[in-house]
């Protein structure tokens, strides 16, 4: 006689079988945990954080530009009724992402890099196909599934149960990042979808060349390098793609490359110095007047939410933040959150300026942390500074942790606090010159290898008179 199968695996593995959806570019059927209402209500969560976090460019030419050829794209996909949404964030990262439910981003980082609307079709249409192709569903679909076996599995066993928490983030890290075949795929739907538009698609191997030479800089990786497929293969891919195309599909498409550039003239290149930024271990911000030192050789970071310092052996964090309300009640919503136990506290001045400080420990699933915390209203605004140790180096790094504390204090420079930042300027070649030709003769405040990238050639490459080439202007220390 055949073994009864346990009734809660039965249930679990209808509920399994009930899930499974019919991709809408592939046809096949697949494990979705997720409806397509839960997938546009967590799209439009991490979109609007997003926009709160970093705000979009102040332009409405750019902002339009990538909203028109999203919408044409998507209209004609394989999913046209999502709430799609095209947005360019103020973002020096060269990216682009999609948020499940159709929210793409494009930042300025990347759109300064582009030499064309049809190289910028390519980025939006690749986007686009992760969303119709529901990649970030089927994606969330696994790391639940990934959660639901670790559920079973702690309550089999009470060391997993013990380490639950962390077994469970462990299991969704895994899942973060599409696979190849994924991105592959979404290259060849955002060819697909640019041709589709009239966009000369004879332009996307340049996307992933700028790309590569990026990645292969003194510079950080371009963030779409970052989670993407190797740049070499993918113009290999391209160019099969463009040689399997009938020749007379490609008559007549567009690449508006003008057009394009004096979108993206103007704009701000690399990172703006208003929102602040480092010299050294100092922190200046124009914009809010404040500056502050932290410890030599930490590790630093300017974020839109947060300025962050890590020490070298990653013992050690400070953190500069936005309070809400008061001091006092800024620091009562740090101290009162659970696994908090104040060690000391009271009022405090820092560089004439009235504070309230705490020292405090914390207890975390992966140990307990000591922290000081101070919090003080500058400029009609309150800010929270953190500083976190692990036990082991709590009474190395404690003073310097402090010091950097207490070093907020206005800044009254004139020079940072009129500091602007870099901008992309069009120059119209009066003559036939080489590309090096052109950074001698209208220099830039970036190397001239940055120039040549995000023009798209070669130091050799010969510029017909008459071409609209950028270069960048102004910026720290120019």
């Amino acid at each position: 006689m055949p073994r009864r199968m346990p009734i809660v695996v039965t249930v679990i593995t209808l509920s399994l079988l009930t899930a499974c959806a019919t991709n809408p570019v592939t046809g096949r059927r697949e494990l979705s945990l997720i409806s397509e209402s839960q997938e546009v209500q967590m799209g439009r969560e991490a979109s609007q954080n997003d926009l709160r976090r970093v705000g979009e460019v102040p332009s409405t030419a750019a902002q339009a530009l990538v909203k028109r050829i999203g919408t044409q794209m998507a209209a004609k996909s394989e999913r046209p009724s999502l709430p799609w949404e095209f947005h360019v964030l103020d973002d020096a990262a060269v990216n682009a992402f999609a948020y499940p439910g159709g929210f793409i981003f494009v930042t300025r980082g990347l759109m300064t890099n582009l030499n064309s609307e049809a190289e910028l079709a390519e980025v939006v249409g690749h986007e686009i196909g992760h969303v119709t192709a529901k990649h970030t569903v089927a994606s969330m679909s696994q790391q639940q599934l990934a959660q639901i076996g670790m559920v079973g599995a702690s309550i089999v066993s009470p060391t997993i149960a013990k380490y639950g928490d962390l077994l469970g983030t462990g299991a969704s890290l895994l899942f973060l990042k599409f696979g190849r075949d994924d991105e592959l795929q979404a290259d060849a739907l955002g060819f697909q979808y640019s041709l589709a538009q009239g966009f000369d698609v004879r332009e996307s191997p340049k996307v992933f060349s700028m790309l590569g030479r990026l990645s292969g800089g003194a510079g950080r990786v371009p963030e779409w390098q970052s989670t993407h497929p190797d740049p070499g293969n993918r113009i290999q891919r391209a160019e099969q793609r463009i040689a399997q195309t009938a020749p007379a599909a490609l008559t007549g498409k567009a690449v508006n490359r003008d057009a394009y550039l004096r979108v993206v003239n103007g704009m701000v290149f690399g990172e703006n110095p208003r929102q602040g930024y480092f010299t050294g271990t100092r922190f200046l911000h124009p914009d809010l007047r404040f500056q502050l030192d932290f410890p030599n050789g930490w590790k630093t970071a300017n974020q839109p939410d947060a300025v962050v310092a890590v020490s070298p052996d990653n013992g050690a964090q400070i953190q500069l933040v936005p309070g809400q309300g008061t001091p006092t009640q800024a620091l009562q919503g740090l101290l009162q959150q659970q696994g908090v136990t104040v060690k000391q506290s009271g009022q405090t001045t820092i560089n004439g300026m009235g504070a309230v400080l705490a020292a405090f420990d914390a207890q975390t699933p992966q140990g307990t942390l000591s922290g000081l915390a101070v919090a003080l209203t500058y400029g009609n605004s309150t800010y929270v500074l953190l500083g976190l140790t692990v036990p082991q180096v709590t009474a190395q790094q404690g003073p310097a942790i402090e010091a950097a504390l207490r070093s907020f204090r206005p800044l009254t420079d004139a020079t940072a606090l009129g500091m602007q930042p870099a901008r992309v300027e069009l120059v119209t070649l009066d003559q036939t010159m080489t590309a090096q030709q052109f950074v001698q003769r209208y220099p830039s405040s970036v190397p001239a290898e940055q120039v040549y990238v995000m023009n798209g050639v070669e130091a050799t490459t010969s510029l017909s008179r008459g071409t609209l080439v950028k270069r960048v202007v102004g910026g720290i220390g120019r």
